[in-house]
């Protein structure tokens, strides 16, 4: 694999910096051959992953940053964020039981389920302090 026209954008970690990462995506991934869906569905996935971040990564009253990373090969496009917050494993989380929360009427829970269900790979490790999630569409 050879990492094609490579981006990074760092950002602090709130919610009024998630548009800004949007508009950092959509840029990235206007030139490439995805349809309507696909483009929605990784653009919801980074949304959901950068809310993720802005909301819990850091405990009250502690500030931080979070940095994406977008690169492609001949086959998907991936991203990276990382931040320096709590560290925390999505790949470990179960999948939510959409019933009993649509029953129960239970808001929020599910930027792991779309994140994890709209992309076609997840990995995660800690390194260096740093939680880095990678995503990958394929394309």
């Amino acid at each position: 694999m050879t990492e094609q026209d490579v981006r990074e954008l760092a950002v602090p970690a709130v919610l009024k910096e998630v548009d800004r990462v949007r508009s950092f995506l959509r840029d990235y991934i206007a030139g490439l051959a995805l349809g309507e869906e696909d483009r929605l569905k990784i653009e919801l996935a980074l949304h959901e992953i950068c809310v993720n971040i802005a909301m819990y990564a850091y405990p009250a009253g502690r500030s931080g940053d979070m940095a994406v990373r977008i690169w492609r090969d001949d086959a998907a496009l991936f991203i990276e964020v990382r931040d320096r917050g709590i560290p925390f494993n999505p790949v470990k989380k179960r999948n939510p039981d959409l019933l009993v929360r649509l029953r129960r009427g239970l808001p929020g829970g599910l930027g792991v389920y779309f994140f994890r269900t709209l992309m076609d790979g997840l990995t995660y490790r800690r390194a260096g302090g740093e939680n880095i999630l990678t995503v990958r569409k394929a394309i």
